[in-house]
């Protein structure tokens, strides 16, 4: 990923990730939530954030490995068109909440 020097997120972040302790989430450790939320509820400087932060490919790798499930319909199609995605994993919100537990439990 293209970490820049400074690891934290911009403040302007914090009302996409409400739900979340806003002073403990790292930008490596938490990037599928981020992005998530971004690309679901960011505007496009926040967009352009996540580029520049990890990339047009760590971007597009992490976003082709979530299920579009996580994705709000309209955001998947603008971003896929922006970052040239063609193909997208799908999966059950409840297949990879399954699929989480278990990794935790081994």
């Amino acid at each position: 990923m293209s970490k820049k020097s400074n690891n934290k997120i911009p403040k302007s972040f914090r009302y996409l990730l409400w739900s979340y302790n806003f002073s403990k989430i790292d930008p490596e450790e938490d990037a599928e939530r981020i992005i998530i939320n971004t690309i679901n509820y960011g505007n496009w400087e926040h967009w352009q954030w996540l580029v520049g932060y990890y990339g047009e490919r760590g971007l597009k790798e992490i976003i082709e490995n979530t299920p579009a499930s996580e994705f709000r319909k309209r955001a998947l199609k603008l971003i896929s068109l922006l970052l040239d995605i063609k193909s997208i994993k799908y999966a059950s919100r409840g297949a990879k909440i399954r699929a989480e537990k278990n990794i935790l439990l081994a």
